[in-house]
Parts: structure tokens; C-alpha cells; sequence
């Protein structure tokens, strides 16, 4: 019979693409973690890895064995989850990654507020401006902000968000002030390397239909995360689009001023995104409840 821990030390040396990193997570000696993989592959009678000086490789029957462990792993925990709630509340492990910004301004603390609830669940939210892959990051939950691309995740809409142009004083004192969508078309920006170039987004108008609007100049600075965009924005690089959460703060005080207020871009979408599993844990479905009930 197979061993569920070495099933794990597996996953968790793929995952982190070493035996140091897989043995640093787990906790274990490098040693312990390699004799486990060797003894898995023995049970097995197959290559799990190719090992070299430099990285280690998925067999073709590695990649199959892989995929298999993770669903037997995570259904393994669902079962514990369910026998665990049925006897005291929630516990294990909750790992949640979002973006750095929005996850210290609201998803860290929910994630107090909820621990505080369940205080036999332990978390681990993972700060990430990429959007990291759920299964080979052993994620529960994600929390994305924006438009959601497709995807064979399940998703729950917990709100939105506006998004609005800002620029420093400083910014618009050298360059001059921007008043319709035409200057802003024509201003420096500052962009998130995420976005495709050229930027078009429809534009709503206080009075008016809805207009196309088309940056169609190459950014003068590109970043990959919102806080380095304002960062930018606030030392007068240019104009940014960034969410309402992030820059009212920074309108309010006076270090940036609302370009062109009248005038309405898309609302963005906040979602949780989970796997696609036969079976949701308890702790997932009990923590999105939470968030969209807050």
C-alpha cells in the first residue's frame, strides 16, 4: 500500500523543484526527503525523475504519477476536513495567495478575523504579483482581481472595484494638465507589463455614451506590481490606472490628483478561485462565505 506522506514528499519535490526546497517546506532533512522519493519509486518499479547536477525533470510516468497524487492527496485532506469538522470546527491548513497590495489592505485581515473563528485552522497567505498556478502551488483559494481569463478553476465573485487615472501635481505642473480623453490618450503612463499594448478600455462619460478609449503610445515605465506603479506615479513618471482602494488615500492627502472624474472606466471584479475538484473543503466553501459576507 502506498504511503500518503510519501506521496506528499513527492508532490512537494516537484512543486518546489528540489529536494532542498521540497525538504526546507516539508520541515525534513534533504535526506530523508531523497530516500523517500527513491523508496516510492522502488514500491512504483518506475523513474519518477531525472536527476542532473543542475535541475531535476518529470518522467513521462513521473508526470502521470504526479497528477495522480496531487487529486489522491487533495481528496485525502477533504476526507480529514470533513471528519475534523464534525468534531470541533475547522483545522489543517488554509493557503491563499493574492496580491501583495490588495491582500494587506483586505484579504490578510479577513484571514485574522476568520482564524480567529476556527482557531484550530492554520493559514498561509502567499503574496504574489504573478498569478501563480493553484495545483503546482497546493493552493486553496486565490483571490484575483480584474478580469478573470478562462479557466478550468471554479470561481465566486466576492465584489469590485473602480479604476481611475492619477497623476502627481508635480507630474502635471511640468507637462500640463490633462482635461479630456484626448490628452490623457497622449500623456506618459505608466503600465502594468501585464497589460497588452496598445491599453483600450470603454469609457463612460458623465453626460454621454459610452466612448472607446486607445493609449496607443509605448509606456514611458512598466512595472509588475500596483504598488511600483504608484510608487512611480507619486515621484511624477506619469499617469497610472489603478484601483480606488489603492490611490483614494493618496487623493485625498493631495500626492495625486483624480484625471478627468467625470468620466467612468469598466469597474474590475474581485473572484475567488479554487480548483476543480470533486469535492470543495469545507474550510473553502466556509472562507469564501466569509469574505462575500463581509
Amino acid at each position: 500500500m502506498l504511503n500518503l506522506q510519501r506521496l506528499e514528499i513527492f508532490v512537494a519535490v516537484v512543486t518546489a523543484g528540489s529536494f532542498t526546497g521540497a525538504a526546507a517546506t516539508l520541515g525534513l532533512t534533504k535526506a530523508v526527503v531523497s530516500f523517500n522519493v527513491k523508496q516510492l519509486e522502488s514500491e512504483t518499479g518506475v523513474a519518477l525523475l531525472t536527476r542532473s547536477t543542475r535541475r531535476l525533470a518529470l518522467t513521462d510516468s513521473g508526470e502521470r504519477f504526479y497528477e495522480r497524487c496531487r487529486i489522491l492527496l487533495q481528496d485525502a485532506e477533504s476526507v480529514l476536513d470533513d471528519v475534523r469538522r464534525d468534531h470541533g470546527g475547522l483545522s489543517g491548513q488554509l493557503r491563499i495567495t493574492s496580491t501583495p497590495e490588495y491582500g494587506a489592505r483586505v484579504v490578510v485581515p479577513a484571514l485574522a478575523s476568520f482564524a480567529a473563528l476556527h482557531p484550530q485552522l492554520r493559514i498561509q497567505h502567499v503574496a504574489s504579483s504573478h498569478h501563480d498556478d493553484l495545483i503546482s502551488g497546493r493552493f486553496d483559494l486565490a483571490i484575483r482581481l480584474g478580469q478573470l481569463a478562462d479557466s478550468s478553476h471554479h470561481a465566486a465573485t466576492l465584489g469590485s472595484f473602480g479604476i481611475m487615472p492619477v497623476a502627481s501635481p508635480a507630474f502635471l505642473h511640468e507637462h500640463g494638465d490633462i482635461i479630456n480623453l484626448q490628452q490623457l490618450a497622449q500623456a506618459k503612463w505608466i503600465a502594468h507589463s501585464r497589460l497588452p499594448w496598445p491599453v483600450s478600455w470603454p469609457v463612460t462619460p458623465a453626460q454621454g455614451e459610452q466612448t472607446p478609449f486607445r493609449v496607443t503610445l509605448p509606456p514611458v515605465v512598466t512595472a509588475d506590481n500596483a504598488s511600483s506603479l504608484l510608487a512611480f506615479a507619486l515621484h511624477g513618471a506619469g499617469v497610472a490606472l489603478l484601483p480606488d482602494w489603492l490611490v483614494q488615500p493618496e487623493i485625498d492627502a493631495g500626492r495625486l490628483r483624480h484625471l478627468l472624474p467625470d468620466h467612468r472606466f469598466p469597474p474590475q471584479g474581485i473572484f475567488a478561485l479554487y480548483p476543480n475538484t470533486r469535492h470543495v473543503p469545507e474550510k473553502v466553501r466556509r472562507f469564501i462565505d466569509f469574505l462575500q459576507a463581509g
